[in-house]
């Protein structure tokens, strides 16, 4: 029961703050602007591209955390851990915070393409973001401790309480103070600092007490031993950090800030085909790799195969909806008519590539419960290579929808390129099968059908219509992929 409750204490705050976030985007696009808002989408990106610098640590915490509950180390032993992993944290938050401080100057006038706003509000916004990067990379450290220790009701509340402020509570702060880039980062800053207080006070109220006689100090020794486990977390988040936040990089470089913040709304919506496989690859790789261990290799391609067809079913139709209603979509969410129309290409681009790319995680996932990832670190690698300067030259060309012709370009290269030479490695003679029996069969009806849907239905004018038109049209799509899956079909007949 307490692991149930653990359990949807996590997803319910996950869908709230994930929710609430997509909701209240339109409200800030209508008070601050598009410029403005690309900025936002440069704050958010930053923050992706700060957890670089984790190294593993976090979920390092989390695990020692867990142990030292199991009985696995002494209450010594673990506040040294502590101690010395929040050296290292004040560390990197004071050097990585420190130099984009420092760039602040840099980064307004030379890196961002601002066309309208005063270069200083600029500067004094990218200075209150690099002090919030810092204090929410010292948050992620305690947050570890927390769930370390399994308090997951109390951190799906506060994590709920924390967005609520950061996403709800800057609206009257906006309308009663100013809609400008200072006021908003600079209250972004203060729930940093509320944030931070919250989750040193409660993992505080966690940790044992140091035994009598003993003096904590402070060394690098308690980290060794964890330090395998660290790099291994370190480098498949490295990974996916440089191939989801790579384009966010250089179009923040090469496009003008508004927009890149119409690039940050599309690539927002997008990011739904990756949200709703999400549950699905936390439950699967362990799984797998437990069947892997088992040496129960029936079971495990059938899981593969299977699994595979489950995320067409749900991430192709909702790829595939997006992009071919993607105007109604916008414009049903934000009811700006602007943002629909320079957004909605990008959309188009971007979904079908998540899509795709949903798909393409299915080799790690094997790679990974074979216990050997040198072939998805190369082809991470040559997917990067092959990203960044086709990304460079498609904007620098053809602007945002350049860079979405890139990213898609890039994934089906990547797909149809370097998956069979995996599977190859690891499975042979199943490549053909995954992909004509549990891909490609899905993806062509779920095309086809979003593409005539689009055709012969007309979206509705009404913006309350839309979203509801939407949601009926993605319902369709993937009941007629669903049929089409053998998988589903099975399970339907079980059901029986």
């Amino acid at each position: 029961m307490f692991l149930k409750h653990n359990i949807l204490a996590n997803y319910a705050s996950q869908i709230y703050v994930t929710v609430i976030g997509i909701v209240m985007v339109p409200l800030y696009l209508k008070y601050m602007g598009a410029e403005a808002y690309g900025l936002v989408g440069f704050f958010t990106m930053l923050q992706a591209w700060f957890n670089l610098l984790d190294m593993g640590l976090t979920p390092t915490m989390a695990r020692e955390t867990a142990r030292f509950r199991g009985g696995a180390t002494d209450a010594l032993n673990y506040r040294r851990l502590v101690r010395a992993l929040q050296i290292i944290f004040l560390a990197v938050a004071l050097a990585g915070g420190g130099t984009l401080f420092m760039s602040a100057g840099f980064i307004a006038s030379d890196w961002l393409k601002v066309q309208t706003l005063p270069l200083s509000e600029v500067q004094f916004a990218v200075q209150m973001m690099a002090l919030g990067v810092a204090l929410r990379w010292m948050c992620g450290l305690y947050r570890g401790a927390i769930s370390g220790s399994e308090c997951f009701v109390w951190l799906g509340g506060y994590n709920s309480l924390i967005a609520t402020l950061r996403f709800v509570g800057v609206l009257p702060v906006l309308m009663l103070v100013g809609a400008t880039p200072m006021v908003f980062f600079t209250y972004q800053l203060l729930v940093a600092v509320i944030d931070l207080a919250g989750l040193t006070t409660k993992t505080y109220g966690l940790l044992p007490a140091v035994p009598a006689g003993q003096r904590l100090g402070w060394s690098f020794a308690p980290i060794r031993p964890v330090l395998k486990f660290s790099l291994t977390i370190a480098f498949t988040s490295s990974v996916w950090v440089l191939v989801t936040q790579t384009d966010k990089l250089v179009l923040s470089k090469l496009l003008p800030l508004a927009e890149y913040g119409y690039f940050t709304l599309a690539v927002l919506v997008a990011n739904a085909v990756m949200i709703t496989t999400g549950p699905i690859s936390i439950a699967l790789v362990p799984r797998l790799a437990r069947l892997e261990a088992e040496g129960d290799y029936v079971g495990f391609i059938k899981l593969y195969r299977d699994a595979t067809q489950l995320v067409c079913v749900i991430a192709l139709p909702v790829a595939f909806t997006l992009a071919a209603f993607a105007q109604p979509v916008i414009w049903a969410w934000t009811g700006d008519p602007v943002a629909a129309q320079i957004a909605a290409p990008i959309l188009q681009l971007y979904a079908v590539g998540n899509g795709v790319l949903a798909v393409a995680a299915f080799p790690y996932y094997l790679q990974y419960a074979k216990g050997d990832l040198r072939l998805h670190l190369l082809g991470s690698a040559i997917f990067v290579i092959l990203l960044i300067p086709s990304m460079v030259w498609a904007t620098w060309k053809f602007g945002a929808v350049g860079a979405g012709w890139a990213w898609l370009a890039s994934n089906l290269i990547y797909f149809f390129g370097w998956i069979p030479l995996v599977h190859r490695r690891f499975q042979p003679r199943l490549h053909w099968r995954w992909l004509g029996k549990d891909v490609a069969g899905l993806a062509i009806i779920a095309g086809f059908t979003s593409w005539g849907l689009s055709v012969f239905i007309p979206a509705p004018e009404s913006r309350i219509l839309g979203i509801f038109f939407a949601v009926l049209m993605g319902f369709v799509v993937l009941m007629f992929t669903a049929m089409t899956s053998t998988t589903c079909r099975s399970y339907g007949l079980r059901l029986k």
